[in-house]
């Protein structure tokens, strides 16, 4: 008898206690974002030059944001994407002239994911700054294989790199690499996922490809010149099928690995396309009209709902990826700058566009030193389109944007323009100052410039080593802050450290704020130090190589903190 009341307590007991089931386990996620591969550049978006079949069984089987928008070049998009806010707030507004640096008090998408205990990392171009406190594991990733700068050959980039059997940055420092750069990317990736551990993990694998120079295995651009195809769009398609590979075996192992039921898969691309047919859309990569910044975006997640093929027809941008990955993975927020974007997970999951609020976006390309009002830009509503504050299209009527409608519509244009203008107000206020590079960073001794972050005119800037080589008459200046008080040693070059040529310059001089420094050197030298004792602040720095056949900056400087 006892026993049984015992056991009927026990059972009253656990009838009256709320019941406490494991939560649902969080998502992985997969971010995908490919380099000027633009709206028209799949077959399933009827490109008839060109299968990629990976990337349209996804397509086939995810919710498709067929209204998505993006910057139309790299950079912009990449800080927009990272923080859920419009570029130019963050610092970035071009891919170069210092313009590409993400101001290091934004929080990334990253930031997020590994405040709320995911593993991350990132794989292939990060293009948002590469001194210390702007690369990316200074941003959240926690593993990092990329190259430097926009692309691979950049100035910032490993000298030498040529697309196979390059150095990329992993986790700061300099490691060789075997095979074709987008194969590297993957397979570091896949490695990554592969990790044992229970953490989820938010994978980032933006590629260099197919962005120039057009460069690839020519089993893969053969078939295409065959075809009839011309260099070099030959080339990229070349890179864009190695691509289509990567994904498909990406695809496999998830499958292989049991994750892909619970893994958020995004597939996107950061503009326009550069080199392949915009897709009935006008304009390409740059361009204020459609096809510089429409551009395709899939989502899929079975365990979430997103699957079995639908399209999203509402407006949406890369501003909103961030929210809408905060939603769908139950995330909470470290402190945030107010976002532009807004979760599109209702979108996602499938509500009706009559519950979904209109909006106005907005997008420019101000590929210039300091942005102009109006410049190459469009602003956006689901049916219309005003660009450069004069031009109106009906995209329901007209989605190749053929007929300007702007005098049947006075009323609209003014109401666009006015919106334009408010966003303007408010964007413009984190124009200046300059994103600064630091030095005397504590932990960052030591700090790498090149003159791919210049503040200067843009045929100034040697943005590419191709250009480097050909020692061009050109000098900028460098927007820094001393961190530290104390003494800077400057280390000017022509090449990078481990790869000098001679300075050709028999004086050389370093001017940083008020302080200035100049030292004579052989007309031989490879290299030159100048020492300067500098306080804290933000400041301008330059150099000067002086007395030889060209007088220039040089394009390579080394800032030691002394200790």
């Amino acid at each position: 008898m006892q026993a049984r009341i015992r056991l009927g307590s026990l059972i009253a007991a656990l009838l009256c206690t709320p019941l406490s089931l494991p939560a649902a386990p969080k998502p992985n996620v997969i971010l995908i974002m490919t380099d000027d591969q633009g709206y028209g550049d799949l077959s399933c978006h009827g490109n008839d030059e060109l299968a990629t079949p990976h990337l349209d069984a996804l397509q086939k089987d995810s919710v498709r944001l067929t209204n998505y928008h993006v910057d139309p070049t790299c950079s912009p998009t990449r800080a927009a994407l990272m923080t859920g806010r419009y570029s130019s707030r963050t610092g970035v507004w071009h891919t170069i002239l210092g313009r590409s640096l993400m101001r290091a008090d934004e929080t990334t998408v990253a930031d997020v994911f590994k405040h709320n205990g995911y593993r991350t990392g990132i794989f292939g171009k990060w293009h948002l700054g590469d001194a210390a406190p702007l690369r990316p594991q200074d941003r959240g990733f926690d593993e990092c294989l990329v190259h430097g700068g926009g692309g691979v050959g950049q100035t910032p980039d490993f000298w030498g790199n040529d697309y196979f059997d390059d150095t990329y940055w992993h986790n700061g420092q300099p490691e060789p690499q075997q095979g074709y750069c987008t194969d590297v990317f993957f397979a570091a990736a896949t490695k990554f996922l592969e990790q044992p551990g229970e953490e989820p993990f938010f994978l980032y694998l933006p590629t260099n490809a197919p962005h120039g120079p057009y460069l690839v295995d020519p089993k893969s651009s053969e078939p295409f010149k065959r075809a009839g195809i011309a260099s070099p769009r030959a080339e990229f398609y070349g890179m864009l099928v190695n691509i289509d590979e990567n994904v498909g075996r990406l695809r496999a192992r998830l499958q292989e690995l049991g994750l892909a039921e619970n893994t958020i898969f995004l597939f996107t691309t950061d503009n326009g396309t550069a080199a392949g047919p915009n897709g009935g859309l006008r304009g390409k990569k740059g361009s204020q009209y459609e096809g510089g910044h429409r551009v395709p975006c899939f989502w899929h997640w079975p365990a979430g709902g997103l699957r079995g093929g639908r399209d999203v027809t509402p407006l949406t941008a890369h501003i909103d990826l961030l929210p809408t990955l905060v939603e769908l993975c139950g995330l909470t927020c470290p402190p945030t700058k107010p976002l532009d974007g807004r979760s599109l997970a209702p979108l996602l999951r499938g509500v009706e566009k009559r519950e979904w609020p209109a909006r106005t976006l907005f997008v420019h390309s101000q590929r210039i030193p300091f942005p102009q009002k109006w410049k190459t830009s469009a602003v956006l509503t689901d049916r219309w389109r005003l660009v450069d504050g004069k031009e109106l299209y009906d995209l329901s009527a007209d989605p190749e944007q053929k007929r300007d409608v702007a005098s049947n519509h006075p009323d609209l244009v003014a109401q666009l323009r006015g919106d334009y203008e408010r966003w303007w107000e408010s964007l413009s206020k984190d124009f200046e100052p300059a994103v600064p590079i630091e030095l005397g960073r504590p932990g960052s001794p030591v700090v790498a410039l090149n003159c791919h972050d210049w503040h200067t005119e843009e045929k100034q800037c040697p943005w590419n080593q191709t250009l480097i080589q050909r020692d061009p008459a050109a000098n900028g200046r460098w927007w820094i802050e001393v961190k530290t008080p104390g003494t800077y040693e400057f280390t000017l070059r022509s090449r990078p450290a481990g790869f000098e040529e001679v300075l050709q310059a028999t004086r050389v001089r370093v001017e940083v704020g008020k302080a200035m420094g100049s030292v004579d050197v052989e007309l031989s030298a490879k290299s030159a130090m100048v020492s300067l004792e500098l306080a804290v602040g933000a400041m301008w720095l330059q150099t000067w190589l002086e007395g030889g056949a060209l007088e220039r900056g040089a394009y390579f400087v080394t800032a030691r903190k002394v200790e």
